[in-house]
């Protein structure tokens, strides 16, 4: 035999093997996942808007609340992916929290459009050095954050590794 017969009868023992339809699509397409991500949305989206709400920026403000949702966000994102990460691979429950919790929750309580948005009006009212410092701000210390929420997880998570 050569090695094109042997990868056809491993592709034909594959098709024996009995196949969960969710795991075999894309996770983009598998409804499982879509819900996960859309119950999370719903909620993230219900928090920003209620902070939105209660401390709304008024025209010619400098957007705080934007930048307090996006870095307590980045920080929450960053403990979340790494306290998961450190108990063991990304599939079954693992798998739903980070794309509810984190792609739905965080992923809409955050926000680049307000962030976008808010610096462009910001550009527009000539409040050239508040846009470089919500921006500055917004990205430097907002990847700080995300760092310190990895660093947390670390030191309050135990490895799967450590665990057996």
């Amino acid at each position: 035999m050569n090695d094109f017969d042997d990868e056809h009868r491993d592709v034909a023992a594959d098709r024996t093997m009995p196949v969960n339809p969710e795991s075999s699509r894309p996770l983009h397409l598998q409804p499982g996942a879509i819900a996960a991500v859309a119950l999370g949305g719903l909620v993230g989206t219900g928090i920003r808007y209620g902070a939105e709400s209660a401390y709304p920026a008024g025209g010619g403000s400098f957007p705080f609340t934007t930048l307090v949702i996006n870095l307590t966000g980045a920080f929450i994102l960053g403990m979340l992916l790494e306290r998961l990460a450190l108990s063991g691979p990304d599939d079954g429950w693992r798998r739903r929290i980070r794309l509810c919790i984190g792609t739905g929750v965080i992923g809409s309580y955050t926000t680049y459009s307000s962030f976008a948005l808010e610096t462009v009006e910001l550009l527009r009212d000539h409040r050239v050095v508040a846009a470089a410092v919500y921006m500055t701000v917004s990205v430097v210390i907002g990847t700080f954050a995300a760092g310190a929420g990895i660093v947390l997880a670390q030191r309050f998570g135990t490895r799967a590794e450590d665990k057996r």
